[in-house]
């Protein structure tokens, strides 16, 4: 099979020859515009497989920490009636484990240093059915909160800010305060540190206190748990359960899915990305745009070239085809190397990034800043595919005026100085 000689001609002026210092010129443009292509389509891979990464990093640890689906009281008192709650919502097919809970604020003490924390009364046996931090403590860890020993599991940031291990004690300050003759005073109850755990998610781990479900119910002064936390078959059906189980359940509680008690941070992940796209989508068309230049210098340069070829019957769709092709050429090759770089990065950036931090002996995620203190990556087909696309079609649509410009060139004229 024939290969039509527009081909030829645009891909033997992509790699146009360097005989003379122009031609020289023109390649160093070209290559200077497909290593634009090439940078942008790459930066925009590594960027979102960063995001993709970090949402899909944050999201895991934070399951792992609360539960699909809580199910509470809305001024924070004791259930109506628990047992008829759990029946409830375990009657739900989606629904594949369920404990009761008892969660309040309050400050711990250890010394002179004092730190907020949530309290939250776990039953040991049951909390392992609704999260994975439960499930993954070990079993003499988790063992330990024994009705009646007052017992606490701290977050590992909690105890390390506060300065204690296993076996040690620390005060907990409640809300609300006791009324005496001679006044309000807080009260104080002391507990037993009885182990610590590390979620790594650092809001967590810096603020999170578990105790003994019946342990909680008697500090706090409660009739029973405050709420149901619930465990699903699949965690993206929970806002469709939530509102399914709101419906059904006898008592007017409040239901809330993972997705509402994080709702600012993942809606933030969110416009963050698709303003980053924009952001760097531009600088793919920033590079795919300097093709223009580089194809008005060409077409200048092939006016001779391109008379002859008229002169022998080439019809200006022909002509356009050339200069098209050439430009064409470049973005597939910038895309293409692009898609390589950013996919070697993003596959890589566990390695990349702990290198780049020892050689800089710097951290760019420090853990009291950032919830997570390593660098994510996740790249997704659905990200990669539009940036090849949109890469190009910028590419094809800068080539169109040169390449039109390059069949109105008129033989005649061309030929005059010749």
């Amino acid at each position: 099979m024939q290969i039509p000689y527009e081909l030829l001609l645009g891909w033997r002026y992509t790699r146009a020859g360097r005989s003379t210092r122009r031609n020289g010129f023109i390649s160093f443009i070209s290559g200077v515009s497909m290593l634009g292509i090439a940078l942008g389509v790459a930066a925009l891979i590594i960027v979102l497989s960063v995001m993709n990464g970090f949402q899909k990093e944050v999201t895991d640890r934070m399951l792992s920490v609360v539960s699909h689906i809580e199910i509470f009281t809305p001024d924070g008192q004791a259930l109506p009636d628990t047992a008829r709650t759990l029946r409830e919502v375990r009657s739900n097919a989606s629904v594949v484990g369920a404990a009761p809970f008892i969660a309040s604020q309050a400050l711990l003490a250890r010394g002179e240093d004092m730190k907020g924390v949530m309290v939250r009364g776990i039953d040991p046996e049951l909390e392992p059915q609704v999260t994975d931090l439960a499930a993954a403590l070990h079993d003499a860890q988790r063992l330990r909160l024994v009705a009646g020993e007052r017992g606490v599991v701290l977050g590992g940031e909690l105890a390390r800010s506060l300065g204690v291990v296993a076996g040690d004690k620390v005060t907990l300050v409640l809300p609300g305060g006791q009324v005496t003759p001679a006044g309000v005073l807080p009260r104080f109850v002391s507990l037993n540190v009885v182990g610590t755990f590390d979620s790594g998610h650092f809001e967590y781990d810096s603020t999170l206190a578990l105790m003994h479900i019946a342990d909680a119910q008697r500090i706090f002064r409660l009739e029973g748990p405050t709420g149901v936390r619930l465990k699903l078959k699949d965690l993206h059906q929970a806002p469709e359960v939530a509102q399914e189980l709101k419906e059904s359940l006898t008592d007017r509680l409040v239901v809330r899915d993972w997705t509402r008690q994080n709702r600012t941070w993942f809606a933030a992940v969110q416009v963050e990305k698709r303003m980053m796209f924009i952001i760097l989508t531009l600088i793919v068309a920033v590079a795919a745009f300097n093709l223009v230049s580089t194809l008005v210098m060409t077409v200048t340069d092939k006016r001779a070239d391109i008379a002859i070829l008229r002169t022998l019957g080439a019809s200006p769709r022909s002509i356009m085809g050339i200069f098209v092709v050439q430009g064409a050429m470049v973005g597939v090759i910038g895309t293409l190397a692009g898609l390589a770089l950013g996919l070697g990065v993003a596959f890589n950036i566990d390695v990349i990034v702990p290198a780049i931090e020892q050689l800089l002996h710097a951290s760019f995620l420090p853990k009291d800043i950032y919830l997570i203190s390593r660098m994510p990556s996740d790249p997704r087909q659905a990200d990669i595919l539009p940036i090849a696309l949109i890469s190009l079609a910028l590419s094809f649509v800068a080539t169109l005026y040169p390449s039109w410009h390059a069949s109105r060139v008129n033989p005649a004229e061309a030929l005059r100085y010749e």
